[in-house]
């Protein structure tokens, strides 16, 4: 999985899995194009989305997540509910504002 956080007043934290990253998908009036400007960050592993996520979620951040992987850590993170969870072309993502 990939993190990049953008640092601005409030950060912007995105967490996008891997093979996501440059493809856009696009469903009647909604698009979720995945740019690697955006959401290629560093590389982490599981533990470290994790603990990012946790980190993170307590500084007052912004998260923009896609991808089966990054969706399950929200979760998992409390950064997510179930509720928050939309798919475009069957590809999860969640945008949160704490």
């Amino acid at each position: 999985m990939f993190v990049n956080i953008i640092k601005s007043y409030r950060d912007v934290v995105a967490i996008c899995d891997e093979e996501l990253i440059g493809k856009k998908f696009e469903e009647e009036i909604f698009q979720l194009d995945i740019k690697e400007n955006f959401f290629k960050g560093k590389e982490c592993t599981r533990e470290e989305v994790l603990e990012i996520m946790k980190d993170m979620k307590l500084e007052d951040s912004t998260f923009n997540i896609v991808g089966e992987k990054s969706i399950k850590l929200a979760l998992e993170a409390g950064i997510i509910s179930k509720e928050g969870i939309r798919k475009i072309n069957e590809i999860p993502f969640a945008l949160v504002l704490i």
